[in-house]
């Protein structure tokens, strides 16, 4: 059984984030799962998803959802700092933000480790697991772009929400399936999303 850490934040594209949870959970992970306050407001402007106030609550919420048991599905708060994934002695086997914001991005690049999300990050690079961040911004600034290039030296997949066409999409649903089927193939868990280039003959 995989155990990935799944961070959602406040940057647009909450859609990527709830899609790829479904499916890790869907393929048996264990997913540590980490929503920042900005990420409920955007669940709740983008998705029309008011998520409760209390953790548990949350945890309830998203198991009936997804028709998964809690027993693989474990989430925490953002100064839950007792969190297994705050440390290294019980790092998961890797982390995915999806969607990233700027601000995340921006931390993670300093080790700034001021919140669960960060500290958890922080834990993935000194431990040197995968790292997958789904940066969503647009246009980027030189900031932007500076912290992405500190991260990809030390290793870290800077994965932009950037869904491809060449399969033809006929729905929204499409086009986020598509990202998180690259993500998918970046922690090697399997998944019939999409065809695969080249896989049709008559391409």
């Amino acid at each position: 059984m995989k155990k990935i850490t799944l961070a959602i934040t406040g940057a647009s594209g909450a859609q990527y984030g709830f899609r790829l949870l479904q499916v890790l959970l869907d393929q048996g992970c264990e997913v540590h799962l980490l929503i920042s306050a900005a990420a409920r407001q955007v669940c709740a402007l983008e998705m029309s998803i008011e998520l409760p106030n209390e953790n548990k609550a949350i945890l309830d919420y998203l198991a009936k959802k997804f028709q998964c048991d809690t027993t693989r599905l474990h989430l925490y708060g953002e100064k839950q700092w007792a969190a297994s994934v705050a440390s290294g002695s019980n790092a998961p086997e890797a982390m995915i933000v999806c969607p990233c914001s700027s601000g995340t991005l921006s931390a993670i690049a300093t080790g700034a480790s001021d919140n669960l999300i960060e500290r958890a990050a922080d834990v993935i690079l000194k431990e040197q697991k995968k790292l997958i961040l789904v940066h969503r911004e647009m246009p980027l600034s030189v900031i932007h772009l500076e912290h992405q290039l500190s991260l990809g030296r030390l290793g870290v997949v800077i994965m932009p929400a950037s869904p491809g066409f060449y399969h033809q999409p006929d729905s929204i649903s499409d086009l986020i399936d598509f990202v998180v089927a690259r993500i998918l193939d970046h922690v090697a868990v399997e998944h019939q999303l999409m065809q695969r280039w080249g896989a049709d003959k008559n391409v």
